[in-house]
């Protein structure tokens, strides 16, 4: 059944985010991942449950948008995302 759940869930959580911000928040028992465009909380939080196998406290989903810049005389369009801030209990950790 578990397979089943991480082959629904495996276009929610894309990866990891690794930056110098998640990594400040990751030792409050925070977790950053990019997510999918049209994923939801709910989703996110089933997601980390069926990959990971602990509950999520709560999740916090922020967008950055797509921006426009400029560089060397070119028009171009920096990517934007979604990422998803997964809370956890105390003592809970992030293991495959």
């Amino acid at each position: 059944m578990t397979i089943n759940l991480k082959a629904k869930y495996s276009g929610i959580l894309l990866r990891p985010r690794i930056t110098e911000k998640a990594s400040f928040v990751a030792i409050s028992n925070v977790h950053t991942f990019e997510v999918a465009p049209k994923a939801t909380k709910k989703e996110v939080s089933a997601a980390v449950k069926a990959f990971y196998d602990v509950t999520p406290l709560k999740v916090n989903i922020v967008k950055n948008p797509a921006k426009v810049v400029f560089m060397r005389g070119k028009k171009g369009i920096k990517a934007g995302v979604k990422k998803a801030y997964v809370y956890l209990k105390k003592g809970d950790k992030l293991e495959n």
